[in-house]
Order: structure tokens, then sequence, then C-alpha cells
């Protein structure tokens, strides 16, 4: 039984070349195969690396995806390494690799990646949005019905969402974000990350929208907060009982009134009153 190889999805610098892996430069030498999504980049990134590609170069780009990947698997079934390199960023992540990964995986052929910089974890970074819980949601659709009925899907989404849009797309994509979650909605829209012109925007989505409206360059990556659920009235059976717990640990029950309702937003008139009923004083 012949030796399977091994494919290894190689993480590309986003702007500055030195925030790549150190592993990146030998991978580059001993893989078999570079499958690349510009040739004439990557000859670029393993001059600026002082790297000599020792195998053979192939393109990979989102039009021949699909053919090149059932080129590439057989590679792998031959024992071979083949290495997987975009643009910028992952592969797979808005970037070719996903068909050819996915085909790796059912074959049984081992994946690996040299971790890289990523857009969407930078921008997420230094948004200053909740970074604790975040979905990434590609590119939004082109065509203005598709992309309403897609941010409309996702009005109620808790996470924080990340999207990636083309600038002359900026303008459009931000006005229907807006009309969709709301103008006031906080995001970010981070342009040229970890380039010379890197610059974060902050603000309401139709603030944003307005400022893109003058026109944007380079590589964009927005971020936008998640929908906050209306939490409703309080629950005053539990206000009242944790009015009883601070009175029990030694907090004078005006006080405990005074301080529950404020912490809660009760009227403290109401929250009195219904501790009063609840336990009349003597």
């Amino acid at each position: 039984m012949r030796e399977q190889g091994r494919l290894v999805l190689a993480g590309a610098p986003i702007g500055q070349v030195g925030d790549v892996s150190p592993r990146l430069r030998d991978a580059l030498e001993s893989a078999d195969v570079v499958a690349a999504e510009d040739t004439r980049r990557l000859r670029r990134l393993a001059n600026d690396l002082g790297a000599e590609i020792g195998g053979r170069v192939v393109s990979y780009y989102d039009q021949n995806e699909a053919a090149r990947a059932a080129e590439l698997l057989e590679s792998l079934k031959d024992g071979r390494t083949v290495l997987v390199i975009t643009d910028a960023g992952m592969p797979g992540v808005s970037d070719p690799g996903y068909r050819l990964t996915s085909l790796a995986v059912e074959a049984g052929i081992t994946v690996t990646a040299l971790p890289g910089p990523s857009a969407v974890t930078t921008a997420l970074a230094v948004s200053g949005l909740a970074s604790d819980r975040f979905c990434f949601e590609g590119f939004p659709p082109r065509k203005a019905g598709e992309r309403s009925r897609r941010l409309a899907a996702l009005a109620a989404e808790e996470r924080t969402m990340v999207f990636f849009e083309a600038p002359h797309r900026l303008e459009a994509s931000l006005r229907a974000m807006a009309e969709a979650f709301g103008p006031d909605r906080q995001a970010a829209v981070c342009r040229e990350l970890t380039k010379t012109y890197e610059e974060v925007r902050r603000g309401g989505l139709a603030e944003l929208a307005d400022w893109a409206a003058a026109g944007v360059k380079g590589e964009i990556t927005v971020v936008v907060a998640g929908h906050v659920p209306d939490a409703g009235p309080p629950d005053l059976d539990a206000l009242v009982a944790e009015v009883d717990r601070r009175v029990a640990g030694g907090v004078q029950r005006k006080q405990a009134v005074v301080d529950v309702a404020k912490e809660s937003g009760m009227a403290k008139r109401e929250l009195y009153d219904a501790v009063h009923r609840r336990s009349p004083t003597p």
C-alpha cells in the first residue's frame, strides 16, 4: 500500500510579511506541490521571505478550484506534500481551500496548518466589540434583494458578526445593515489591516454608511455588534426575594429596597409596595 501525502494549509500575510509563521519559509521550500491563489504573489512572497520554492507551483483560485482540487488529491494519494496558500489569510476562509480539505479528510489524508494572520480575528480584536462569541458571515450577497434577505435573517443574531466587503460595495452594505439591524447598531469598519494606511472607523451603522459614501479604498472587514434581546419587565417576585435576602443579611429594609430597585430598574415605590404586601412592617 502506497504511503499517502500530507495537505498543508498555510497562512499568508494580510499586510506585513513579518507577521507570518517562520515555518512558512521551510514549508515553501520542502513541499512537493505549492497551490497558490496567485502565483505571481506567491513568488513575491517567497522572495520577501528569502525562500526557494522547491516543488511544482500550480494556480488554485475560485474559477479552477473544483477541477484543481481533484488533481491535487491525486498528488496527495501519491504520497506528495501539497501546500495551499492564498493571497492573504488562511485558505478556506472566503478563499480557495475548502474543497480540497474536504476531499482530503474524506480520503483519510493528513491535513495540517501553518497558522497565520487572519483578517477575521484581527478585525474582531481591534473593533472594541464583544469577542467572546462571534460568527463569520463572509461577503454579503452582491444583489440588493438577496443582501437584504440575508441580513434580515441575521437581525436576531446575538453573536458579534464579521463580514468581508469590497470597497465599492461598502456603502450599500452598511446601509442595508442599518436597515436590517437598526441605524444605531454599533459596528467597526477595518480597512487595510496591518498595512501602512490601516484605519478603523467605529460608530453606528448609519453613521458609518455616511462616512463610506465619500469612497473607501483597500481591503475591508466589517464587525457588527450582535442583537441584545429585550430583557422584558423585571421579575417582581424575584426582586422581593432579593430584598428579603439582604434584610436577612442585616441590611435595613428601606435601604435594601432602594438598592435592589436601582440595580433592576424597577420603580422604588412599586418594589416597596410589593415588599410591604409580602412582609408588612409590624
